[in-house]
């Protein structure tokens, strides 16, 4: 009797059904990454090709060699070990698809041979343990034992769901993985001896069945891996999990420059230039002839970000490190770092989901300001990075907070009163405060 996997008594009707499911769980997954490119396309085009060097540097670091999610060691470690772990047991997903295809079973064992093959399944069995400890540890700590930042209000509902559910799912995983192993084991020891050292001893009431329903076990764990794995695949655009695929391209596309360093409105600088050149003729026609398209100053909606900060609203992992360390929401303020990725992507989703409906956006009466994001969150942040350094995927929240602080002051003059009084000392006095130069010593006299 043939160890292949798939449950059918025709082999070409098995090729021909693996095949086919192959190919249809993949279309709605490739229409969703381009459905989300799309997305990311909508914002502002902006040069980060620059240093490539030292982009690839940064991306290999951070994002592979998970530098800044150590920082906190006992989250982190779980973390690699998932990370790590998952990432090469899917290699099994290799094989897999081989045997189910061609018939074969255990098809890399031919390939690497007894020797290297049993090294390969003691290191994937190990590993996978490795897995199930860390999920039940991260379970526990999201849902038991009450880490702050994992049990604030916007995590409320579906944020919470989410990432309860990529537990379970990886679990579940791990599971069908042991079970299959463990099926395969005691169909014929004498072939896996010392292959299987974790799963040998998980199943031990398999040995008193028969071969029969150990190949139906084994069959029913390789559908049960195998659809799981695909279903996670498609289930990840509706997840914060997408962070898998787009925390390489974030951080490698991240900003290189030094903290607390903002960028310069080319439409600003150009008034200042005319400004300071007396020569210069302010009604003068752009070079080339060609009209100069009217620029925003600052950010209302999403399409007034640029395109690496969508990416970032999509690379987000809703961990909630950069939050906290916010001293605004330390202090009881209602900033949320996170809960601005989060509305900046719950925004995008929702013009994402204009366009599927209408071909093209619509405007549907709704900015990312006000209706997502509170010119409250946005006045009570201190510029002070913290969140920027906190984020292990490299994301700059405050970039995102200072454009809309940028509108507000440049296009509704909707500055605070404190603000609206410093800006206008500074005109008026060179300085923030509301003397003139001559009496700002007079304190001194007393």
């Amino acid at each position: 009797m043939l160890f292949f996997c798939p449950p059918f008594n025709s082999f070409v009707d098995t090729n021909v059904a693996i095949f086919e499911f192959f190919v249809s769980i993949h279309f709605p997954f490739a229409k969703s990454l381009k459905e989300l490119y799309r997305n990311i396309k909508l914002g502002k085009e902006i040069n980060r090709t620059d240093r490539p060097a030292e982009r690839w540097a940064t991306m290999t670091r951070v994002a592979l060699g998970q530098s800044k999610m150590v920082k906190r060691p006992i989250a982190g470690i779980l973390h690699i070990f998932v990370y790590v772990g998952f990432v090469i047991i899917n290699i099994e997903l290799l094989e897999i698809i081989i045997d189910g295809i061609f018939g074969t079973h255990r098809f890399l064992q031919g390939v690497l041979g007894e020797a290297f093959y049993s090294f390969f399944t003691v290191t994937l069995e190990i590993l996978a343990l490795l897995v199930v400890v860390a999920v039940v540890i991260f379970f526990i700590r999201r849902n038991f034992y009450g880490v702050k930042r994992l049990t604030m209000k916007e995590l409320f509902g579906w944020p919470k769901r989410d990432a309860n559910w990529i537990l379970i799912i990886e679990f579940a995983l791990m599971v069908a993985f042991f079970t299959m192993n463990g099926a395969d084991y005691f169909a014929d020891s004498n072939r896996f001896a010392g292959n299987f050292p974790i799963s040998s001893h998980l199943f031990p009431f398999f040995q008193n069945m028969n071969v029969e329903t150990l190949h139906i076990i084994e069959k029913f764990a390789w559908w049960f891996h195998f659809v799981g794995i695909l279903f996670f695949m498609n289930y990840l655009y509706y997840s914060k999990h997408l962070h898998i695929i787009f925390a390489f391209p974030n951080t490698w596309f991240a900003n290189l420059e030094k903290k607390g360093k903002f960028n310069n409105l080319d439409s600003v600088t150009k008034e200042i230039k005319l400004m300071m050149d007396p020569n210069a003729d302010p009604y003068a026609a752009p070079a080339g002839g060609a009209e100069e398209a009217s620029s925003k100053f600052g950010a209302e909606d999403i399409f007034d970000l640029n395109q690496h900060q969508l990416l970032s609203a999509y690379s987000c992992t809703e961990c909630g490190r950069c939050t906290s360390v916010c001293p605004a929401n330390i202090t009881g303020k209602k900033l949320s770092p996170r809960a601005i990725m989060m509305k900046t992507r719950d925004r995008l989703e929702e013009v994402g989901k204009n366009i599927n409906k209408n071909g093209k956006f619509v405007d549907d009466g709704r900015k990312l300001l006000n209706d997502y994001i509170t010119k409250e969150e946005l006045w009570a942040c201190t510029t002070c990075n913290a969140c920027v350094e906190a984020c292990p995927v490299l994301i700059d929240p405050l970039s995102i907070i200072f454009e809309m602080r940028r509108f507000l002051v440049m296009e509704q003059s909707a500055a605070p009163q404190e603000l609206n009084l410093m800006m206008t000392n500074v005109e008026n006095n060179a300085a923030p405060w509301q003397y003139n130069q001559a009496d700002r010593l007079n304190w001194a006299k007393d």
